[in-house]
């Protein structure tokens, strides 16, 4: 990805491969939030059902570290030689904007609605996504609360392409570094925290966008050896096995200091041998129709379902009293399958056609270039849809530069 878009004489490169399995996991990361806040929102009152929950979704928040993640990997496994820096960023803005600008609204007008104060500051830095910037108590989570992690988005998307040049000339030895180093940085935020005032210490390590992108460049750098065939990590089964271990420890005894980079390590994991699992065509259970429907909803889903319970609950002035019985585990599955009818809508009339009209195309497949099935692995046409991503849905593809060691060098 440079500055300007390096034609090639043999035509553009074919699309990559897709990684449908990281779309249908996107679904269980959206998921894991919607648990924690339902969780958090006291939906729940009878004790034993509130434990089940709990045990659950306490680590639920880290389905936002996934995001983030995942997204730094998409974004450089399907990164293609020749693409702009402009037409980088306006796909990025026309994936995420609509979706946000319409929740932006959407919560102003609830806002209205319960006759809330709203200051024209806070809606002006939430409208521009940069509200992740401002330390101040509340102002991150301004307007839409969510919408601070699609602030923490755009300063990577912003950074990706000036850093890629980099990682593509990187030596292994270093990206093994960063991989080895990126943890051990989310480790020592702990210790680092204590350099700002204790106001501002949940900000730092849990909002500023630069210290979230230790994630975001975590997924990158794996993504880079993972598409020149240097990557070695374990195999799905082994890998899902090593995230539930390192979850359950994580819940029950591991001291947060160290949970973050653990679940962090874990994440990696799955999303590179799902990637693997995808380009070799092994067995996965995550790229089902159903699975990966869901995964392309995530976004909207994420987006919403605050709004939506807070809102619920305000009206019906069920607002921290919580449900006892069965009403509780009935509410929460309401506002589950309310949240995810809205999104689907949000997805199919305001996502999928704004991603249409204002994301650039890319080339037309050169004809000298025929489409491939190698490995079990479809190859997909350009103007595939995007899949894969944080909160913002990204196209998961494959490597596109000639010459590499990829061992998935047959899917190019």
């Amino acid at each position: 990805m440079t500055s300007t878009a390096a034609a090639s004489t043999a035509g553009p490169a074919p699309a990559p491969p897709r990684l449908p399995s990281l779309t249908g996991l996107r679904w269980i990361a959206a998921l894991l939030v919607f648990g924690f806040h339902a969780g958090t929102m006291r939906i729940i009152a009878e004790p034993d059902y509130k434990a089940v929950v709990d045990k659950l979704f306490s680590l639920g928040l880290s389905g936002v570290q996934f995001f983030f993640i995942l997204s730094g990997f998409v974004l450089v496994w399907s990164a293609r030689t020749g693409d702009s820096r402009r037409t980088f960023w306006r796909r990025r803005v026309a994936k995420i904007y609509p979706n946000h600008l319409v929740l932006w609204g959407a919560t102003l007008l609830v806002a209205w609605w319960f006759a809330d104060p709203v200051l024209p500051a806070a809606a002006l830095e939430n409208l521009l996504l940069l509200q992740a910037w401002d330390p101040r108590p509340g102002w991150f989570y301004s307007i839409n609360t969510v919408s601070w992690s699609l602030s923490c988005e755009f300063f990577f998307y912003l950074c990706l392409p000036l850093v890629l040049p980099l990682l593509r000339r990187a030596r292994p030895k270093l990206l093994w570094a960063l991989v080895v180093a990126m943890p051990l940085l989310i480790l020592a935020l702990w210790p680092a925290q204590h350099l700002v005032p204790e106001v501002s210490r949940w900000w730092f390590t849990q909002i500023f966008p630069p210290v979230r992108s230790l994630e975001f460049w975590l997924g990158a750098v794996a993504a880079e050896l993972m598409r020149r065939g240097l990557w070695r990590g374990p195999g799905l089964t082994w890998a899902s096995v090593i995230f539930v271990g390192i979850w359950a420890a994580a819940a029950q005894w591991i001291p947060a200091e160290l949970w973050t980079t653990l679940l962090a390590v874990g994440y990696l994991l799955v999303i590179t041998a799902a990637a693997d699992a995808d380009v070799r065509d092994r067995r996965s259970p995550w790229r089902s129709r159903p699975l990966v429907w869901l995964g392309e909803v995530s976004f909207a889903f994420y987006l919403v379902h605050v709004l939506v319970m807070t809102s619920v609950l305000r009206y019906t002035g069920d607002w921290g009293t919580g449900f006892e019985g069965w009403r509780g585990p009935a509410v929460v599955l309401a506002f589950l399958l309310v949240t995810l009818l809205l999104a689907g809508l949000l997805h199919r009339y305001v996502e999928t056609p704004m991603m249409r009209r204002l994301a650039p195309r890319r080339p037309a497949r050169s004809a000298s270039v025929p489409a491939q099935r190698t490995a079990g692995t479809r190859a997909t046409a350009d103007a595939a849809p995007e899949t894969g991503g944080v909160g913002p849905r990204t196209e998961a593809g494959g490597p596109d530069q000639p010459g590499s060691r990829s061992t998935y060098a047959d899917t190019r």
